[in-house]
């Protein structure tokens, strides 16, 4: 599986190289939390609005791929967040720990699961991945920013969670990209490009952050909350979301690259949100790096095991 490979080690090396970078050459904290506004407000957004509009929702079974794996986030959530209690006694996980965990489990790296779907699929499974994730942010950042309003404060109110999701950009983003997509009109090519090239700078600088939060201490002696993180992510979101699929008549290309999109390590974006919102983010950090490296060894196997049992 050298397409999953290749598309891993580029990722990890900007990782590192953010790093290096904050402990040489930009070791100003005020240049890494203006890379971290930068991201957050415009180059993301900026990334899901132009996916959202180009998104070609005929070419795919859209009840099958994204209620699949509607279905999997929501059982996934709920089973984490019936845990809460059991790892704050068990493990000593906080709030903000806690939503690190989270964020670690229900989101999904788009860049690197774009990149898997077109080198396994070419077009055709960027179209399946694209539909998927684009409908599903929404979703996603509804579930991870209540959960940090809930559990990253300490005296947590309704009208806080309230006005965390009205103020997402990557909600907002999503929302205004589908309904121009669904409503048909014509966007200037040029707009299209602008939106294309800020969204490709999201990826570096996403990365970049993530690296310049990493400790290389803790790298050393991952917290068990992480590799919790990492198993859930890794191994049981992948095989809960093939089952559930199956389920829904999903077979072929569609059941494997939904797999996959559950299968990737989490979003970089994810550190990024938790900073702006007072999570774990070097906790986060940290579960980032080892899902990276664990994926290495658990996509090519995930490939494999979905291809052959999805055909």
């Amino acid at each position: 599986m050298s397409a999953i490979l290749n598309a891993l080690v580029p990722v990890t090396l900007v990782i590192v190289l953010g790093l290096v970078l904050r402990r040489t050459l930009l070791r100003e904290t005020s240049y890494w939390f203006g890379l971290e506004q930068l991201t957050y407000f415009v180059l993301f957004p900026a990334l899901l609005t132009v996916s959202a509009i180009k998104a070609d929702l005929s070419k795919v079974s859209f009840a099958g791929v994204v209620g699949a794996y509607a279905l999997m986030l929501l059982l996934l959530g709920a089973a984490v967040l019936a845990l809460r209690p059991v790892l704050q006694r068990r493990m000593g996980v906080d709030g903000p720990a806690f939503t690190s965990l989270f964020q670690g489990v229900v989101r999904w790296n788009t860049y690197l699961s774009l990149a898997i779907a077109d080198g396994l699929f070419g077009a055709e499974g960027v179209a399946v991945a694209a539909v998927t994730l684009v409908c599903l942010i929404p979703m996603v950042n509804v579930m991870v920013v209540g959960v940090l309003a809930r559990h990253a404060s300490a005296t947590p109110r309704m009208s806080g969670i309230v006005q965390q999701l009205v103020r997402n950009p990557l909600i907002w983003s999503c929302a205004a990209g589908m309904a121009i997509n669904l409503s048909g009109l014509p966007v200037p090519a040029a707009a299209i490009e602008f939106g294309e090239v800020l969204g490709a700078a999201s990826l570096a600088t996403g990365l970049l952050v993530v690296g310049a939060g990493l400790s290389l201490r803790d790298l050393v002696r991952p917290r068990p909350v992480t590799f919790l993180a990492t198993g859930l992510q890794l191994l049981v979101k992948p095989a809960a979301t093939f089952a559930i699929g199956f389920a829904f008549g999903l077979r072929g290309m569609e059941l494997t690259v939904i797999t996959l999109l559950a299968a990737v390590p989490s979003a970089p974006t994810g550190y990024v949100l938790a900073r702006q919102m007072g999570g774990d983010a070097p906790l986060l950090a940290e579960i980032l790096s080892v899902q990276i490296v664990a994926a290495a060894v658990t996509l090519p196997l995930v490939a494999i095991t979905a291809t052959a049992l999805g055909a």
